[in-house]
């Protein structure tokens, strides 16, 4: 039998590597052991991952409360008894907290006197910019990073049975670097509030500038108009004391010398006897018009050499005289609404003229005791109201007026007088029932008014100073009926 050659037995080929498929190794037999201890170290490691997930979508808390949610999980991954995180001294000067550190029983210490000297010291070390204090024991600390810089550490005094794996030290590189993100964000947040609070005050200092702006902007037109009305005045002033000197220089003295004349054609009269009587009647007549004519103008001559007064009447002011004129026979009130303004011209003095016939003719023809004198300001229209508590009916009004504006004669104009001094200024003129019972007169005017064009001529000059040195006379007894408040 031939020999017959036996193959040598080939080996078994290699059993995989638990260590190289689990990354866990170990001295022991058994890695089970290792392995159920890397399974948790990766739970808590998810878990802390989990719960900086949900405190980033939890915005209203700001920065502290990431911050706080940091430090937690730190002290949870490596069962810390201490967590400390703090920025370095100068880095990020303004973001806050500067330092945070909680205890294992998840309190956070912010006064800095409450915590044991280990602690103290640490934190010390952080604020210092030392990277490993001298004490070492227990403690793991990684930096925390800001474009590459280290701005702070995050330290914890772990409880770990061995000393933390590179897998631990990763985690809380995470979380390190995510605190230093979240206090660059609060610095930024906090340089945001400092400029919006400095913004904030430019603008209320700007709006208070503004409004002294414009009180001193209006101030200026109200002296301007000032201004206007004294140069005004002063031409006016000039105007009538020559008005003053012509008639005493002329018109005096020819009706005094009409009046000699008289005298002595009176005197010559009587020479003729009986004859004449008629005639010495006549003159004597005429001697005593001249009289009286030189009486009114030496009234009208001390009238124009009068100063005008000083201060300018508004209409507030006007109606409140015209109320003053009225008081002995019949009770006038005077409201006003609104911001009281200047009307140009003599708009101020037209409308208080109104308002005077219309009290007048309420006293003389409503039988009324009591009237209510309600002036309005709106932005684009001037409101006057007079009412009364009379006999007078406003379709009777309505009617007169009607009358009143073909009547040629002079006479029974009171109603018309109203209207068109109304209608000069642009407004309209109306009648109510009023609540006290009787008629209410309505005027409107539109704001702003226009000047009139002889505003700027001499006679419309004297009209206006005329009206502010003087009281707005009681208007002469009109003969209408009815009744116009």
């Amino acid at each position: 039998m031939s020999e017959q050659q036996v193959d040598a037995p080939r080996p078994d080929p290699p059993r995989p590597d638990l260590a190289t498929l689990t990354g866990v190794r170990s001295g022991k037999g058994s890695y089970y052991r290792a392995y159920v201890r890397s399974d948790e170290r990766l739970q808590q490691a998810v878990r802390a991952m989990d719960s900086i997930s949900r405190a980033l979508v939890r915005t209203v808390q700001g920065p502290r409360g990431l911050l706080e949610e940091v430090v937690r999980a730190v002290g949870t991954h490596v069962a810390a008894e201490w967590v400390v995180l703090a920025l370095a001294d100068g880095q990020l000067p303004g973001a806050r907290p500067r330092f945070l550190v909680l205890h294992r029983d998840g309190v956070p210490v912010d006064d800095e006197r409450l915590l044991p000297a280990p602690v103290r010291r640490e934190l010390g070390a952080v604020r210092a910019g030392h990277a490993r204090h001298t004490d070492d024991t227990g403690w793991v600390r990684v930096p925390m990073l800001l474009e590459g810089r280290p701005i702070g550490s995050l330290t914890a005094r772990h409880g770990l049975a061995v000393d933390p794996e590179p897998s631990d030290l990763s985690v809380l590189r995470i979380l390190a670097n995510q605190a230093a993100v979240s206090l660059h964000t609060s610095e930024q947040y906090q340089a945001g509030v400092a400029l919006h609070r400095r913004a904030q005050r430019v603008y209320d200092e700007a709006q208070a500038q503004a409004r002294d702006l414009k009180l001193r902007t209006d101030e200026l037109r109200r002296v301007e108009q000032r201004l206007l009305l004294a140069h005004q005045r002063e031409i006016v002033d000039a105007e009538r004391h020559r008005i003053a000197r012509e008639l005493h220089d002329s018109v005096t003295q020819y009706v005094l010398s009409a009046g000699m004349q008289l005298e002595v054609a009176r005197g010559e009269l009587a020479a003729l006897g009986s004859g004449a009587a008629a005639a010495t009647v006549s003159v004597a007549t005429a001697k005593q018009l001249a009289a009286q004519a030189v009486e009114q103008l030496r009234r009208a001559i001390y009238a124009l050499s009068q100063p005008s007064r000083d201060t300018v009447s508004t209409l507030p002011e006007l109606l409140a005289d015209v109320a003053e004129h009225h008081r002995g026979h019949l009770k006038v009130q005077v409201r006003v609404e609104g911001d009281v303004q200047v009307l140009p011209g003599d708009a101020d003095h037209e409308i208080a003229r109104a308002v005077a016939e219309a009290l007048f003719n309420t006293a003389t023809h409503a039988r009324a005791t009591r009237a209510m004198v309600r002036l309005r300001y709106t932005p684009d229209e001037l409101r006057v109201h007079v009412a009364d508590d009379g006999t007078g009916d406003p379709t009777t009004l309505s009617r007169v007026l009607r009358v009143q504006r073909t009547d040629t004669s002079g006479r029974h104009r009171g109603l018309a007088n109203i209207e068109s001094r109304v209608l000069e200024l642009g407004g309209r003129i109306a009648f109510r029932r009023a609540r006290l019972g009787g008629v209410r007169i309505e005027l409107r005017v539109p704001l702003p008014i226009e000047v009139p064009a002889t505003a700027g001529t001499i006679s419309g000059l004297l009209d206006t100073a005329a009206s502010a040195t003087a009281r707005p006379p009681v208007p002469p007894v009109h003969d209408h009926p009815g009744s116009t408040a």
